[in-house]
């Protein structure tokens, strides 16, 4: 392993777009962090995957919505891998559809939690490490938003989008905050994207229901959301900071 080995944290990271993205990170040379809060068989076949391709990897048991998990998932991490570069904010969760006036408070505390609040807490603790104003070296962070955030997503999933709304100006003002820090912050906005979060929300084939609507009349795969990921934690993006990236058909 090269001695100027750097470490990214994906969160969420065991699946799909997440675990798309530790997997190209690892193979462009980085130590990667997969975070995953319940599947951990799915987490450790993934770290057993880039460790057999070469790579160095940690799966880490954290729920992002849990301050006092994240801050011991970062200590961890500082442990038993090199020091950190980069964060990927991807843990997320949708729920059932349902309009505004049938969503209760619970559905709404966890949106938040962990759509929102899990953002703010990563990247805290990442900033702590990654800015030159606390002794470090520089980095980038990468926010998980979705085209939701610019559609509403009526009907279904108004408050997912609300959430990832709030990633949006989330990611615009810690870019401003941190931009002379040695921090890059940006955004990908996915739009319909074959992973098992539509079957999470309730809507299996959401997929081929959508597939129509979007321009290049397809949906998106997550390697192609982790390769956006990738470039803006890369050095070729180094003049871009505070940008939230479509990666949606034209959708």
């Amino acid at each position: 392993m090269k001695s100027d080995t750097t470490t990214v944290l994906v969160t969420g990271g065991s699946r799909g777009i997440g675990a798309a993205a530790a997997w190209q990170l690892a193979r462009q040379g980085h130590a990667v962090a997969v975070n995953y809060t319940r599947d951990a068989a799915a987490a450790d076949a993934l770290v057993a995957r880039i460790r057999a391709a070469g790579g160095q990897a940690l799966a880490v048991q954290a729920d992002v919505a849990d301050a006092a998990q994240v801050r011991a998932m970062f200590e961890r991490i500082d442990r038993e891998l090199p020091r950190q570069s980069g964060l990927v904010n991807n843990a997320g969760v949708v729920d059932q559809p349902a309009r505004v006036d049938e969503m209760d408070a619970a559905r709404l505390q966890r949106m938040f939690a962990i759509n929102v609040f899990g953002s703010f807490h990563c990247a805290r603790e990442a900033v702590r490490r990654l800015s030159t104003k606390h002794g470090g070296r520089g980095g980038a962070i990468v926010n998980l938003s979705s085209a939701a955030a610019r559609l509403g997503s009526p009907g279904q999933y108004v408050d997912y989008a609300a959430a990832k709304g709030a990633i949006d100006t989330f990611t615009v003002g810690l870019a401003k905050e941190v931009a002379t820090e040695g921090i890059r912050v940006n955004a990908v906005r996915p739009g319909i994207i074959e992973t098992e979060i539509h079957a999470s929300g309730g809507i299996p084939d959401r997929v081929q229901q959508m597939a129509p609507l979007v321009p290049m009349q397809r949906a998106g795969s997550a390697d192609e959301v982790a390769q956006a990921i990738v470039w803006l934690l890369s050095e070729a993006a180094s003049y871009t900071t505070g940008a939230i990236l479509d990666v949606s058909g034209g959708r």
